[in-house]
């Protein structure tokens, strides 16, 4: 591997999750749109910028292959509903001023992830492992009290996307990403034209309810383009991920919830009480400890790739 391929993927790899990190400012400008038109758009439009690349890759094949086979469709199947529930779950966070709940969420997703391989894998857990699950499922505990109930929004990010990652994984050497992402959007079309319908016939939709003039164009042009984001931050980090080592690409995995975490705080002035903080610093600390855990892994096996617990995961 060159410098400049280097270079080019830590390029990529950072360009992909900042954009991820800009995610709550899209959303937001959304709004009066409720999460159930917000997604079902985003994912209508994802299907939109699929299709349109295919041809230019020639990969139409790549997506017959993956029809014919029922496993790999069954499995991206279960996996669109999952990542479904995930967009539902973040953008209604966002909508309902609860950013810094999707911060968490993906900030411990790496934790679950690991939980999942000892669970799923039958993978036995290291020390430091161990360690940062106890302080993460401490910081859980202490966000619990403080909010007065669990964080429900955090751990449904967590968990829905650690196994949409998981099933990703599993697939991944049969799917691509763009392959992979028109097959999960065009199952959602159904489900998400209906939705539409839906929201159409209870007087709730906002594309094109306020004319193409001022606000309402900028928001018209917003909700037809949410497909873009999704897809072309996915292409990027994809291209990145061919470069880089996956302790680099572990590391880059922070940038957004960091940024997302910023946003909540300084950009949207959601309440961070000190319980709030003291509860962040405990998922910081056992994040700290999951990644030590990782480098420490990956130096003592001669393929880095085989290091597979605490990986690399990407938002979509």
């Amino acid at each position: 591997m060159t410098p400049s391929l280097d270079r080019r993927g830590l390029a990529y790899g950072a360009s992909a999750y900042f954009i991820w990190g800009l995610f709550p400012l899209f959303m937001a400008a959304l709004e009066p749109a409720g999460a159930l038109e917000i997604v079902a758009w985003r994912s209508i439009s994802s299907l939109a910028v699929c299709l349109a690349i295919v041809p230019f890759v020639r990969g139409w094949a790549r997506i017959v292959a993956v029809v014919r086979d029922r496993t790999v469709m069954a499995r991206l199947a279960v996996a669109s509903f999952v990542i479904a529930l995930n967009w539902g779950v973040m953008v209604y966070a966002v909508v309902t001023d609860r950013v810094a709940s999707t911060s968490l969420g993906y900030y411990i997703n790496p934790l679950i992830t690991v939980t999942l391989g000892v669970v799923l894998l039958g993978e036995r857990l290291r020390r430091l492992q161990l360690v940062a699950i106890g302080v993460a499922a401490v910081a859980v505990v202490v966000l619990a009290v403080e909010m007065g109930g669990l964080p429900w929004i955090s751990l449904v990010l967590a968990l829905s996307f650690a196994t949409y990652s998981f099933i990703k994984k599993d697939v991944g050497h049969k799917v691509d990403a763009l392959t992979g992402l028109t097959v999960e959007t065009a199952v959602q079309l159904p489900v998400a034209i209906g939705v539409l319908a839906w929201v159409g016939i209870a007087g709730q939709a906002t594309l094109f309810a306020r004319g193409a003039e001022g606000l309402g164009g900028w928001h018209d042009a917003l909700m037809l383009t949410t497909g873009t984001w999704t897809a072309g931050a996915l292409l990027i980090f994809a291209a990145g991920a061919r470069r880089l080592p996956l302790n680099i690409s572990g590391l880059l995995q922070y940038i957004a919830p960091t940024m997302t975490f910023a946003l909540a705080v300084w950009h949207f002035h959601e309440p961070m009480p000190p319980a709030r903080w003291a509860g962040f610093a405990l998922v910081w600390v056992a994040l700290v400890l999951i990644t030590v855990d990782s480098w420490r892994a990956r130096s003592r096996v001669k393929d880095p790739e085989a290091a597979v617990s605490g990986g690399v995961t990407e938002p979509v």
